[in-house]
């Protein structure tokens, strides 16, 4: 069976803000950044219209990378301190799941383990996946790397439930006399990993994974 058209050969376009369909000149080259003219704008939120996100493997790259960098110190940095009248304890992220654990709490081990660890680090892998295999122009699996993108981004929000532990604890614990919690430098290097992570995702196209396609699956 042939492939179905296209958007672009039936003049449309969709606005990457609001969504809309629009209705355009086809083979207009200012949609792809090479016109000379007034950039097309979306009649309804007045963003201008693309393709393509412009430069989107590059800015992708760019804050993923960037993001796994600040990864590393927010892994190797504590992130709490707990002090009572005899004890300081500085606390990792991993020190502080295993005491968690240790203490009776595994439930709440799981879901920080889940949310520091495996989640930032699912999202490192699925969005690399999808930059290679789109940058390559590869046709393995499309309609399941469109729906990974989509979970990216849906389990993205997630990933700071650490920060939210931290603030929590510091406000909760500051009623106390006799101890103090405090956030310490791994829980900003964290935070600057999630949001990072997360600018990626929107900066990726996801219309890209399904560029180079020749018939319709």
């Amino acid at each position: 069976m042939s492939a179905l058209p296209r958007a672009a050969e039936l003049g449309l376009i969709g606005c990457h803000v609001c969504g809309l369909t629009c209705r355009t000149v086809p083979g207009d080259d200012r949609l792809d950044g090479g016109g000379h003219g007034e950039e097309m704008a979306c009649p309804r939120c007045g963003s201008v219209l693309h393709r393509r996100k412009p430069n989107s493997y590059a800015r992708t790259w760019a804050l993923l990378i960037a993001g796994f960098l600040l990864y590393i110190p927010a892994n190797v940095l504590p992130i709490m301190r707990t002090a009572s009248l005899n004890d300081i304890d500085d606390n990792t992220i991993i020190s502080g799941v295993v005491e968690l654990w240790v203490k009776g709490s595994p439930d709440l081990a799981v879901i920080v383990f889940t949310a520091s660890i495996v989640v930032p680090m699912l999202k490192f892998l699925s969005m690399g996946l999808l930059l290679l295999s789109s940058q390559r122009g590869s046709g393995w699996a499309r309609p399941q790397r469109a729906k990974l993108y989509r979970l990216v981004e849906f389990i993205g929000y997630w990933s700071m439930l650490d920060v939210f532990v931290v603030a929590l604890l510091t406000a909760l614990v500051r009623f106390s006399l006799l101890s103090r919690v405090e956030p310490l430098p791994g829980v900003i290097f964290f935070g600057l990993t999630v949001v990072l992570t997360m600018l990626a995702s929107m900066s990726f196209d996801p219309r890209l994974i399904w560029d180079g396609r020749d018939t319709d699956d």
